[in-house]
């Protein structure tokens, strides 16, 4: 019997249920709600847009692409030095003096689609926008237009609201101006540097003829250029040559993928760079002027004060450390003093390079320098390049020496030549002074010598002399954070570091001899005073940044031995001074032992400078012929002596620096040496005073000015002839040396003498000056 299955209750289902949706219908719903999402995402970002668009109007054009002078003044802030591009040196010029090649090739350096983008690259803004806000360095992603924009109508701000401005202004230049307008304007505005705005300018900047005459090359060059001036100039030096060459590669490169240009065409480009010609400048950086607005760029750019866009058109005013009179002192001064020898011209040739610094001693200003030929012929200064330092640098040697326990009374050897590890060192002229040389000795005689053995007797010696230096304020080869420049090249751990193997500054080395003048008181070299924008609010004022890095005993008894160098050593020259002065010659030789760098440095209590003659690339030699045959570089001068020894030229010049520069200053005194002693690091440099010299029989007795054992009536004064009968005293007749005797030297005439001050103990009396035979 079968059972039948009974149905729900309810009402009977009539419809069949829905079939089940595959993955492709769920996709297809899932786009749908996608889509509509999108659209209205879309809806609304175009609503957003529209208001933005309607919100945000065209702005006027920046002032500061109509005139933003920057000015630069001297020391008193009201007397004007110069200023940075004045006019923005822009010439407008229609498209069509532009060529085609410069054209193309800013297109494919900058904007590869400028021809068919809307004036905004939505895919490098978002790109920007990722990086910037993962904390990246924040990206650019601008078209031509954009940048364009943000040159005329806004601001260089690095902020997103600038960016949704910049992109809005933009899309409506780009309904306003044609490509070509757009173009045009951009060419005529960007700044390639050289106080070149526009591509006018900027064409006889570097090539001294006008933009319709620039070729593929030169067009490459510059739309490399406007990409980083600073970085892309090649008169920035080797550096920037080889960076330029690697982004004018890239867009020969680019003009070639893009057709404006053929692969030959590219090919031959590419073998070389465009010739730079020499171009006179603005006429503002004639003479020292131009160097002088280098330095002070320099410092501001080091100092994080403004950009170089704002200091070349941002408005800016300047106050220099410089003095007007002191600069134009040592321009004359060293015009005055400069050998000719018959060269052709003025004495101011091109291969003879003469580097000089004046530094106030208190406060680190540099007031005035000579960086060489005009900057309009050279833009090398050698008051900041410099040279091999010679024997300058042995001033450090003393502070290290004096810090390690010697003294200006311990000794060392004089003979030559030394041998120290292997390495032979000898006396300018192999000159022999004997094997007990006191440090006084030999700081005023300049013996190689015996600095080689000071600093060999030092543990360390070599560091602590670098470290000595960087005390007074010689930056070393890894660099400070002062200075001018703030390294120096070529320092050396090893003993001949004493001699002056490193090439320092001529103001760095002024500083250093400052120091010492200011009782071990080191100030950091400086040149700007300060800096205020062109609303009036104060950028940069200058602070008093020094420090005591040196002892002021030591620097006492350096700053003593370096006045006998004056007095009666190697820099008698500076004797014309007529004040208390302290200073040290130094030469220094090159590979082929010709003398490559001849200097003097020297100060007075209040100022400090440094002279310094080289040749050709600073290591050429100064006692070879001239090429006209007529003499050496440094010839040997009217009064016989040879001319490449600092004691010559280089003191002659300091001498007739610091004439000018020191009339009417008062006159100071240093202070008296200390005579600092500590415990040597090593036996045997002790002084031991030589035996006292025989008395010398005379031939008649005098009496004296010691009273006679019971005189009758004592007299004021001795006869001035003698008597018959000597009349014998008790006590001998003083001398330098005093000798007892039991019965007085009976002399022709008696002569009163006293009592001979007290020498400190140690010190030569009897020294005498080489000049020819020292550095």
């Amino acid at each position: 019997m079968s059972v039948k299955k009974r149905r729900a209750d309810g009402k009977a289902q009539t419809r069949r249920p829905a079939p089940r949706r595959t993955g492709k219908q769920r996709a297809a719903k899932v786009a749908k709600v996608l889509a509509v999402l999108g659209v209205v995402g879309a809806l609304v970002l175009g609503g957003v847009v529209v208001v933005l668009y309607q919100a945000i109007s065209i702005p006027t054009p920046n002032s500061a692409f109509e005139a933003q002078t920057t000015f630069v003044y001297y020391r008193d802030g009201k007397q004007e030095l110069g200023t940075y591009y004045e006019d923005q040196n822009r010439v407008s010029i229609p498209l069509s003096e532009m060529p085609e090649t410069m054209q193309d090739a800013v297109v494919a350096a900058e904007n590869q689609t400028f021809w068919t983008d809307k004036g905004i690259d939505p895919k490098g803004i978002l790109r920007a926008l990722f990086s910037n806000a993962r904390g990246n360095a924040r990206q650019g992603a601008s078209t031509i237009t954009q940048q364009y924009v943000k040159i005329l109508y806004l601001t260089s701000e690095q902020s997103y609201k600038r960016k949704i401005k910049e992109a809005v202004v933009s899309l409506k230049i780009q309904q306003q101006l044609s490509k070509e307008e757009v173009l045009e304007g951009y060419l005529n505005t960007i700044y390639f540097g050289r106080g070149a705005y526009g591509i006018e300018a900027a064409s006889e900047a570097y090539f001294d003829h006008p933009a319709k005459d620039l070729n593929l090359r030169e067009s490459a060059v510059l739309a490399t250029v406007l990409n980083n001036p600073s970085q892309y100039d090649p008169a920035n030096g080797k550096e920037a040559k080889e960076d330029l060459k690697g982004r004018y590669a890239y867009v020969l490169e680019s003009m070639a993928e893009m057709g404006t240009i053929t692969a030959e065409q590219r090919d031959t480009a590419l073998k070389r760079l465009p010739k730079f010609p020499k171009i006179a400048a603005q006429s503002q950086y004639g003479g020292q002027r131009g160097h002088m607005l280098a330095l002070v760029k320099e410092e501001i750019l080091a100092r994080g004060i403004a950009s170089e866009d704002e200091i070349d058109g941002g408005g800016l005013r300047i106050t220099t450390t410089f003095d007007p009179q002191v600069m134009a002192d040592v321009e004359e001064a060293v015009n005055e003093q400069r050998p000719d020898a018959g060269m052709p011209g003025p004495a101011g040739n091109k291969d003879l390079h003469v580097g000089a610094a004046t530094v106030d001693t208190r406060t680190g200003e540099l007031l005035g320098f000579y960086g060489g030929q005009d900057y309009l012929e050279s833009q090398i200064n050698w008051a900041v390049s410099g040279g091999m330092a010679g024997s300058t640098m042995k001033a450090a040697t003393n502070v290290a020496a004096i810090r390690d326990g010697y003294s200006l009374e311990d000794t060392f050897e004089g003979n030559s030549p030394i041998d120290i590890a292997g390495t032979e060192f000898g006396n300018q002229g192999d000159t022999d002074y004997g094997p007990a040389v006191s440090m006084l000795d030999a700081t005023e005689n300049s013996v190689n010598t015996a600095y080689v053995d000071m600093v060999d007797s030092m543990d360390n010696g070599p560091q602590k002399v670098i470290q000595a230096a960087e005390d007074l304020g010689i930056p070393g080869n890894e660099g400070a954070r002062w200075g001018i420049p703030r390294r120096s090249i070529d320092f050396q751990e090893n003993v001949g570091v004493t001699l002056g193997t490193a090439q320092v500054s001529p103001i760095n080395m002024a500083n250093a001899y400052a120091t010492l003048a200011n009782g071990g008181v080191r100030n950091e070299v400086h040149v700007l005073q300060k800096v205020v924008d062109r609303r009036g609010e104060v950028l940069y004022e200058s602070k008093k940044r020094s420090k005591q890095t040196v002892d002021p005993d030591i620097a006492a008894d350096v700053t003593y031995a370096l006045q006998q160098v004056v007095e009666s050593g190697s820099g008698t020259e500076a004797l014309a001074l007529a004040r208390p002065a302290a200073g040290k010659t130094g030469t220094a030789t090159n590979d082929d032992d010709e003398v490559s760098s001849s200097w003097f440095v020297g100060m007075t209590p209040q100022i400090s400078t440094a002279v310094m003659y080289v040749r050709g690339k600073g290591r050429e030699g100064l006692d070879v012929v001239r090429p006209d045959g007529a003499d050496l570089w440094l010839p040997t001068s009217s009064d016989g002596r040879s001319g490449y020894f600092g004691g010559n030229y280089p003191a002659k010049t300091w001498t007739s620096i610091m004439q000018r520069v020191m009339e009417g200053r008062e006159i100071e005194d240093f202070p008296e040496p200390a005579y600092v002693d500590g415990d040597a690091p090593e036996e045997g440099h002790e002084y031991t005073p030589p035996p006292p010299p025989p008395p010398e029989p005379t031939k008649t007795p005098t009496p004296t000015q010691t009273p006679t054992v019971e005189p009758e009536e004592p007299t004021e004064e001795p006869t001035e002839t003698p008597t018959e009968t000597p009349v014998p005293t008790e006590t001998p007749v003083p001398t330098e040396t005093p000798v007892p005797t039991e019965t007085p030297v009976p002399t022709e005439t008696p002569v009163p003498t006293e009592t001979p001050p007290a020498t400190p103990t140690g010190r030569s009396q009897l020294r005498q000056p080489l000049p020819d035979a020292r550095p």
